[in-house]
C-alpha cells in the first residue's frame, strides 16, 4: 500500500481512537450512579440496572474497538496493513474504506462467519 494511503488510514484510525477516548471521558463525568435508596420502587431499580448494563456493554464494545484500532496501527507500522491474515491477499480498498480495522478479505471473512454459524 502506498505511503500516502497508509498516512490517510493512520489519520482516520487516530481520529476514531481520540473520539472514543473523548466519549468515554465525557461519559464518566456525566453518567450518574444512582443509589438504590433514591429509587422509589422495584421498577425504578430494574430500569436503573438495565441502563447500567447497557452502559457496560457499550464501554466493552468501545474497549474492543480501541484494541482493534491499536492492532491496525501496529499493522501499518509493520507493513501488513491491508493484507488478509488468512490468504495474504490484499483486502479490497472499498472494504478498508468502510472498516479500516479489517484483517480479513471479504471471502475469508465470509468463510469465518460460516464456520462460526456451524459451530456456534
Amino acid at each position: 500500500m502506498e505511503a500516502k494511503t497508509l498516512a490517510k488510514y493512520r489519520k482516520v484510525l487516530l481520529e476514531e481512537k481520540q473520539r472514543i477516548l473523548n466519549n468515554t471521558k465525557n461519559a464518566l463525568q456525566n453518567e450518574i450512579v444512582i443509589s438504590t435508596d433514591d429509587l422509589a420502587d422495584e421498577t425504578d431499580l430494574a430500569s436503573s440496572e438495565v441502563n447500567q448494563n447497557l452502559i457496560f456493554k457499550l464501554r466493552d464494545r468501545e474497549r474492543q474497538l480501541l484494541s482493534k484500532i491499536d492492532e491496525s496501527l501496529a499493522r501499518i507500522d509493520d507493513g501488513t496493513f491491508g493484507t488478509c491474515e488468512d490468504c495474504e491477499e490484499n483486502i479490497e480498498p472499498r472494504r478498508m474504506e468502510a472498516r479500516p480495522t479489517s484483517t480479513l478479505c471479504i471471502a475469508c471473512k465470509e468463510k469465518q462467519e460460516h464456520r462460526e454459524k456451524i459451530y456456534a
